[in-house]
């Protein structure tokens, strides 16, 4: 028996497909796709998961200063005139931010290689380009998804039938994470 299923695709196109597929899961929290695919989904999207669920809570708050642009009233940035020029003024403000310890980091280079880049657009069409904003998958799974299996030993995805899809044929299903 094999470790894996084919899927009709040579290997690049078979990685690819449940990348994209793996994400979107993520991302949207189910999807709906044919039987097969989504028992390979499945295994990738369990696994980091679980990474996800491992490495949850290990870091460290750390506090450092950082220069902030002062703005106005109109969230435009504050100028000043210094030696002829127009320079923007900072203030420097304290952060708390989430250093990962090593493992969490590892963890997270590790989910990162399956996991394609997202962009939200936003639905209306003034400034579509300039307001698109890149989403923190990763971010989402440690803060998001993790939480909610602390308690769960593995099985952090359903699989409903659907029936079969008007084209092939083919059983579609319903994956979706529980």
């Amino acid at each position: 028996m094999a470790k894996y299923r084919k899927l009709g695709r040579n290997s690049s196109q078979r990685k690819a497909l449940l990348r994209g597929q793996v994400t979107a899961l993520i991302h949207n929290g189910k999807i709906i796709t044919t039987e097969a695919r989504a028992k390979e989904v499945r295994k990738l999207a369990e696994r980091i998961i679980a990474k996800a669920v491992k490495e949850k809570d290990n870091y460290e708050e750390v506090t450092v200063k950082a220069k902030v642009p002062r703005k106005d009233k109109d969230g435009k940035r504050v100028k000043e005139v210094v030696d002829g020029k127009r320079v923007t003024v900072y203030d420097e403000v304290d952060k708390t931010i989430k250093k990962d310890m090593p493992s969490r980091l590892h963890a997270r280079r590790e989910i990162l290689k399956v996991l394609y880049p997202v962009t939200e657009v936003p639905k209306e069409a003034a400034g579509r380009k300039r307001n698109t904003k890149e989403i923190d998958l990763v971010a989402k799974l440690f803060d998001e998804i993790a939480p909610k299996y602390v308690d769960r030993n593995g099985g952090y995805t359903r699989i409903v039938k659907i029936g079969q899809r008007k084209g092939d044929g083919a059983l579609e299903v319903l994956l979706e994470l529980v």
